[in-house]
């Protein structure tokens, strides 16, 4: 159990004390703000191109979009014949021939359902190209547009990111922003100080990342499992190009800085409520591991908040690899996302897409949120219900349902809420049901509800009175 109470405000700190490490020289402190820095302005700082607003890790990969011009469709297609082939082949002829640790294996041995996904995004990607089959996978509003405007995106976005992520990630950014964080989550979120660091893996890397990070922080003993719990269901923050990628598919990347500013403080006010009500608070405050459990202990307050910060900082920065080994790591993880992700997108983006355009299942299932959204202000409340809904299934769908509408107030909100709702099953989902955590299906459904009726009056607020 923990030492407080867990909504009192107490703040276990990660122990420094007088046997800390000796304040970091200047070369120390260059090694850490310089590469640091280069990551802040290439993912979050805000520039302005021909009058719209932007990051320049968006400017880079439009750039990089644009060069490759009509032959983008062509790459995706290409990455979708990888994937599956690959896949295939590892299951098959392959199974007995591949090395464990291999990148081999790790790009193309994957579980059940990303075989069908990769085979199934395969298929479709094959219809959308040739326009081949039944007219209602492949037409502009279904697979063309997964395939000629989400997909095309995904490729450029991840390449760059994927190279330049380890300036924010390997350097101490991470670790200075979380330490400084640390005492306000505890009061704040009813967590541990260390947790900050869950929350910059993803929003600087990826949710799954920051997912994986605190299951093996939980099962290590850091955490117990209320505080794994509230972490993973409302810190796993899609990273930068993530959101960038959702502004571009609903057409609001030009007010980027509002539109991420929109999902930082929707996301810090749902992320105070939900750990105070059912069900995350119910879980038990109890450690995977009640044998060794490494909670944080107080420090004896010798030394500052900033020291500690820009010391554990230098201390990650000296041990960072070179760049050409980072490089080397970083290709490996745009390769995973590139033949993992595109094919879910073009599988699972169609399908939701057909399922919008095709049937009435999200127009029934949503018809009682359209007063609700009509009493609210919202413009064509018919049309954003079921992008409302859609999200638990998938974080792009929200999106690309959403990309149509004609009023901009409205595909922003819907743009920040597919951001802000955080748990959808075909990625995200499927892991925290599969892991340590004590989460369960009707667990992530609630808290998708609950994450959506909180954040909807935040973001219908801030689009109302700040950004229109």
């Amino acid at each position: 159990m923990t030492e407080t109470p867990h909504d009192l405000g107490g703040e276990p700190e990660i122990v420094t004390g007088p046997d800390a490490a000796p304040a970091p020289d200047a070369a120390a402190i260059r090694r850490f703000a310089l590469p640091s820095l280069l990551g802040v302005m290439t993912f979050l700082t805000p520039v302005k191109v021909d009058g719209n607003w932007t990051i320049l890790m968006g400017l880079i990969s439009d750039t990089g979009r644009d060069f490759v011009g009509a032959g983008m469709p062509w790459v995706v297609f290409a990455l979708l014949c990888i994937s599956a082939s690959g896949t295939l082949y590892a299951i098959t002829l392959g199974r007995n021939r591949i090395a464990e640790d291999s990148l081999f294996a790790r790009l193309f041995k994957v579980a059940p359902i990303w075989v069908a996904l990769r085979i199934v995004g395969l298929i479709m990607g094959t219809m959308t190209m040739f326009q081949i089959g039944p007219e209602m996978f492949w037409q502009a509003s279904t697979g063309g547009t997964v395939l000629n405007d989400l997909a095309v995106n995904i490729v450029p976005i991840f390449l760059f990111a994927g190279l330049l992520m380890p300036f924010l990630t390997d350097y101490g950014l991470m670790e200075f922003i979380g330490t400084l964080l640390k005492r306000s989550f505890r009061r704040l979120f009813t967590l541990p100080g260390r947790s900050a660091i869950d929350a910059l893996a993803s929003w600087m890397s990826s949710a799954p990342v920051g997912v994986l990070i605190t299951i093996q922080q939980y099962v290590s003993g850091h955490y117990t499992g209320r505080e794994a719990a509230v972490i993973a269901t409302n810190f796993s923050v899609v990273s930068v190009p993530f959101a960038l990628l959702v502004a571009k598919t609903v057409g609001v990347d030009d007010r980027f800085p509002e539109y991420y500013l929109a999902v930082v403080i929707t996301g810090v006010v749902t992320a105070m409520i939900m750990p105070r009500i059912p069900p995350l608070s119910r879980f038990a405050d109890t450690p995977y591991d009640t044998l060794h459990p490494l909670r944080e202990t107080h420090s004896d307050g010798s030394e500052s908040l900033l020291k500690e910060a820009i010391g554990l900082a230098t201390k990650r920065a000296s041990i960072a690899a070179p760049l050409k080994q980072q490089f080397r790591v970083a290709v490996g993880h745009i390769l995973d996302i590139w033949f993992g992700l595109v094919p879910a997108v073009i599988a699972v983006g169609g399908a939701g897409l057909i399922l919008a355009e095709e049937t009435q299942v999200l127009q029934t299932l949503t018809a009682p949120l359209v007063p609700v959204l009509e009493f609210a202000g919202l413009p064509e409340a018919a049309a954003a219900a079921p992008a409302l809904i859609a999200g638990f299934l998938d974080m792009f769908l929200p999106a690309l349902l959403g990309a149509g509408i004609e009023s901009e107030l409205t595909r922003f909100v819907i743009g920040v809420i597919s951001v802000t709702q955080l748990i959808y099953m075909s990625e995200i989902g499927i892991l925290m049901i599969k892991c340590e955590i004590p989460l369960k299906f009707w667990h992530l459904l609630v808290a998708f509800i609950l994450r959506t009726a909180i954040g909807l009056p935040i973001v219908l607020a801030f689009a109302h009175w700040v950004v229109f």
